[in-house]
């Protein structure tokens, strides 16, 4: 079949079927690790259309080929939306199983009446500096650095380190409900910084070089993200996504699931600093990542790669791979 163009509806999505020759850098990519990536979360897809590819990316099949006899390559976009890529990591904090002196600052589990509550619960100057966490046991860790666990709370997982050698992993475990708002963003329109200035290092820095206005900085986002353990995790994987399996550096990515579907290959045509062409799998979500063309790539662990994560903000286009059958659905029937 020809590559098409088309949309669901007069409001919605915008769907153009590609060929692989129009996928810039598609020959030149590293298939094989795309395709062990994309083997890490096939096994959970239920469709039956997604299983019966499953099944033939578990049988070694040669990867380039692969994905390019059982797919087709879509571009989705909706309204204006230009494309936006950024980067996130699994940060390493230090923190304890109990608190002292020096471990003050909790990381939470989620309250059963927070995840009950049928809209947003208690934002997050509520549950920092109100009474409702107090005395029930929900306390996970505590960490050294308040402004590393606003941030570990923005990632969704991270390493704790503790005192006797051990690693503690935590994960995504829920939230309060609230969305998100950016402290970054924030600190663009009071003038602190312009755009191009704006990175985590920056604002972690403000924040604690301005400790009274940086508290209140944090709250303007009322988001609060809670944890669970994951420390069943082995060492050399890495962190659980949205789909409860480990994802990879460099291959996975966050997305909006209601464009791009959870598991499926998106190749990603990354532009300006360190321009990136590469075929990755989306595996996780992001209450910040809201757009067909919205990416969070995961970068790696650890604070090399959140330097380069805190100051990935690039144009691009991104491209989700649906099998053949999905990809000519999109398109509105030509009869109608």
């Amino acid at each position: 079949m020809a590559p098409g163009t088309g949309t669901a509806d007069s409001d919605g999505p915008r769907y153009e079927i590609l060929s692989f020759a129009d996928l810039d850098g598609w020959a030149e990519d590293d298939h094989a690790a795309a395709l062990s990536a994309f083997n890490e979360t096939c096994r959970d897809l239920d469709d039956p259309d997604w299983r019966a590819l499953c099944r033939a990316a578990a049988d070694d099949p040669d990867p380039r080929a692969f994905f390019e006899l059982f797919f087709r390559p879509v571009r989705i976009t909706h309204g204006s939306d230009e494309a936006l890529f950024t980067g996130y990591f699994e940060p390493e904090l230090d923190g304890a199983r109990s608190p002292d002196a020096r471990y003050r600052y909790p990381v939470y589990a989620l309250p059963p009446e927070a995840r009950s509550a049928k809209g947003p619960w208690l934002s997050r100057r509520d549950i920092l500096e109100g009474d409702t966490m107090q005395d029930r046991g929900l306390e996970i860790a505590w960490v050294d650095d308040p402004v590393e666990l606003f941030f570990l709370q923005i990632q969704g997982s991270g390493r704790i380190r503790l005192p006797d050698g051990d690693v503690l992993r935590v994960g995504y475990g829920g939230s309060n409900g609230h969305d998100y708002r950016s402290i970054g963003l924030e600190l663009i329109r009071r003038g602190t910084f312009t755009e191009h200035e704006v990175s985590a290092d920056r604002i972690k820095s403000w924040v604690r070089d301005n400790p009274v206005e940086g508290r209140e900085l944090l709250f303007h986002n009322p988001s609060y993200v809670f944890f669970r353990e994951v420390s069943e995790v082995p060492a050399e994987k890495g962190p659980l996504g949205a789909m409860n399996r480990s994802i990879t550096p460099m291959r996975s990515i966050a997305v909006d699931p209601d464009y791009t579907p959870l598991g499926a290959p998106v190749w990603i045509e990354k532009d300006g600093r360190d321009s990136l062409r590469r075929l990755m799998v989306a595996q996780d979500t992001g209450s910040a990542i809201k757009g067909a063309q919205r990416a969070d790539i995961f970068v790696g662990t650890g604070a090399e790669a959140g330097d380069w994560a805190g100051s990935l903000r690039d144009p691009g286009r991104m491209v989700v791979l649906f099998p053949i059958q999905r990809a000519y659905a999109l398109l509105p029937d030509p009869t109608l």
